[in-house]
């Protein structure tokens, strides 16, 4: 299921929202760049320096000299990506979700929400994780908060998805609570797959960061009800 747009009217130019696909577009270009240069280690290295990993942020293990600071990962692995389909889906649900959040909220106080959303995100993860040494990167759990706040909003809003069930493919229009209900309800499913395998065969593995995805969408639901202006006041 992969939505295309949603009918919701948009008051104000999402200049946030663009900035931050431009700037999650430019880092990953620059990440393929290093994969091109011929030495794919470098790539490697790139993600292991600027990704948040679990067990650096807990103290579980450490890195020499320790650059950037564990906490300051946080944030860089917000911008970062695993493959062309990792930034792609989450521009995607970016750019159809995030204009009428930032409508919302003010265009000062979405951007502040949606590091505060990718900050719990990461959190979220690394309480499940906590000893992890495999990097976690991607725009997903601020995302995720994002779909949150939307949820809360605009439930009822019409959104245009690609349904693709085999060799069936068709264009539906669903409400947002489906589509989005949907959308967590698949992230719990695969979050306890994940614990339950981790528990029986002792370990986290690479792949989704589902418990990111979950911590970043009930994050946004929260961070909503704490940023959204009173009367109406946008900033």
């Amino acid at each position: 299921m992969i939505p295309l747009k949603d009918d919701v009217p948009n008051g104000s130019v999402p200049f946030v929202t663009f900035s931050l696909i431009a700037l999650n577009v430019l880092v990953f270009l620059y990440q393929a760049s290093i994969g091109m240069g011929g030495d794919p280690r470098a790539a490697e290295a790139f993600i292991f320096e600027f990704g948040v990993v679990p067990c650096r942020v807990t103290g579980a293990c450490s890195v020499h000299g320790e650059f950037p600071h564990p906490i300051a990962t946080i944030f860089t692995s917000m911008f970062m990506h695993g493959g062309l389909f990792h930034v792609a889906g989450n521009m995607l649900y970016l750019w159809i979700f995030g204009d009428n959040v930032e409508d919302t909220l003010g265009h000062w106080r979405f951007l502040a929400f949606y590091l505060l959303a990718g900050v719990a995100a990461a959190l979220a993860q690394i309480a499940v994780h906590p000893g992890s040494r495999i990097p976690m990167v991607g725009a997903s759990g601020a995302v995720s908060g994002v779909l949150g706040a939307y949820l809360l909003l605009f439930p009822y809003a019409g959104v245009l998805v690609l349904v693709i069930f085999g060799f069936f493919a068709r264009v539906v229009r669903w409400p947002a609570i489906i589509v989005l209900g949907f959308w967590i309800v698949v992230q719990f499913l695969n979050g306890l797959i994940t614990a339950s395998a981790s528990a029986g065969g002792g370990g986290a593995t690479g792949g989704t960061a589902w418990f990111a995805h979950i911590g970043g969408f009930l994050a946004g639901m929260a961070l909503l009800f704490l940023l959204r202006p009173r009367r109406g006041r946008r900033l």
